[in-house]
This record gives structure tokens, C-alpha cells and sequence, in this order.
């Protein structure tokens, strides 16, 4: 497909980028199979240069592009999965959440799970929207935000275009992706999480069926 305005999903990464929380949003979006619109949305990667980045499951990944290149007129979504530099090295991540901070202002969703949640909140961004995170405490203690009022102790929080989830609910965080960008019809999503998220075999009729 054509790199489009408002077709492409930007995942961010970093060194120690947790695998498994962006792998089903993202191996979905970048596949044609089940969507309602097929080849609408593509995965782009970002990172501060576009030197490789080594994931803590040790993938070797070259970003796409630079996060001084991404635009929110160009972009559809910014997802921002967890590392461990979220915690060792909060300064690590500026670039993503100054990224974070415009897609916001900007009313383009952004879509944070584990670590990047902690950043979020670092950066005040949970300040004034519902969320969650991996605990309560971990934002807490761990950031000292403003935001602790508003926290929900739930898979997957979504409020004004921003989805926060912690780092056992990638199933959940995908779900919430999907369906702010309308990536399946309402009974194919439906089929999906019931599939992926509660192992429910008969499901995968309903997703053959829209293939």
C-alpha cells in the first residue's frame, strides 16, 4: 500500500522494546486478512536515528524513520510499547513522548502499554485522562504524577484517544487499537478477542468467513 496520511500506524521503538506487547496490533494491522477496509493501515516503526535497535527478545529492528520526520497529519496512530529504559533511563524516551504530546493535541490517538505508561505520566499526560498501567503503585511511586485520581485498575483504559494497558493484556491493548481505528467490522472484532483473548475456537469461523 501507499504510505497515505491517516493510513499508517507509527510504532516507536527503543533499545529493550518489550516483543510481545505491540505483536498481535501490530502483525493484524499489517495484514490484509479479517480487516473491514483491507490494506488500509500499514505498521510503520520510529526511533530517535535510524540506527537498529535490538529488542529485549533480541530482534534486530531498523526503524523506518525519525521521530524529528513523524507528523500527526501523516499518521493514523502512534503507539508506544514498554522497554526497560522506561524505567532505567526516563530521559531515553523524550523524543516519543514530545511525539505522544503532539499526536494528543493534535486529536491522533495514542496507544501506550507497560513502561510507556510511566513515561505518559512522567511527561503529565495522565494528569487530567482516565488510564491504567502495570499497578497503581508502579505510576505512584515510580513517577510521582499528578494523575493518580484517575487511574483504573482494568486491562485497557481508553479515554479521548488515549489507550493505556498494562504489560499482561496485549490481547486487550490490540482490541482497543482496532477498534479506535475501525480495523474490523463490529462481529469480526468481536470474533477476534473472542478467539484471542478467550480461546474460544468457534470464533475462527466468524473470522474465515470474512476473509
Amino acid at each position: 500500500m501507499d504510505d497515505t496520511p491517516n493510513s499508517i500506524v507509527h510504532v516507536a521503538v527503543y533499545p529493550t522494546w518489550a516483543d510481545w506487547e505491540a505483536g498481535y496490533l501490530m502483525s493484524r494491522i499489517n495484514s490484509a486478512t479479517w480487516q473491514a477496509h483491507p490494506g488500509r493501515f500499514a505498521v510503520r516503526t520510529v526511533a530517535d536515528t535510524l540506527d537498529p535497535v535490538r529488542t529485549m527478545g533480541g530482534l534486530r529492528l531498523i526503524p523506518d524513520l525519525t521521530f524529528d520526520q513523524l507528523d500527526p497529519a501523516n499518521s493514523a496512530l502512534l503507539v508506544l510499547p514498554g522497554a526497560d529504559v522506561w524505567d532505567t533511563d526516563p530521559a531515553a524516551n523524550e523524543a516519543a513522548l514530545q511525539a505522544a504530546r503532539l499526536f494528543l493535541a493534535a486529536g491522533v490517538p495514542v496507544a501506550a502499554i507497560c513502561g510507556a505508561t510511566a513515561g505518559l505520566a512522567r511527561a503529565g499526560l495522565l494528569d487530567d485522562r482516565a488510564h491504567t498501567s502495570s499497578a497503581r503503585e508502579y505510576l505512584l511511586y515510580g513517577t510521582g504524577y499528578a494523575g493518580g485520581e484517575l487511574y483504573r485498575d482494568e486491562p485497557v483504559v481508553v479515554d479521548r484517544g488515549l489507550i493505556t494497558a498494562g504489560p499482561t493484556h496485549p490481547v486487550e491493548f490490540a482490541r482497543a487499537v482496532f477498534d479506535e481505528l475501525g480495523v474490523f467490522a463490529p462481529e469480526v472484532l468481536a470474533a477476534w478477542y473472542r478467539l484471542f483473548g478467550e480461546h474460544d475456537l468457534s470464533a475462527y469461523a466468524v473470522l474465515a468467513g470474512s476473509a
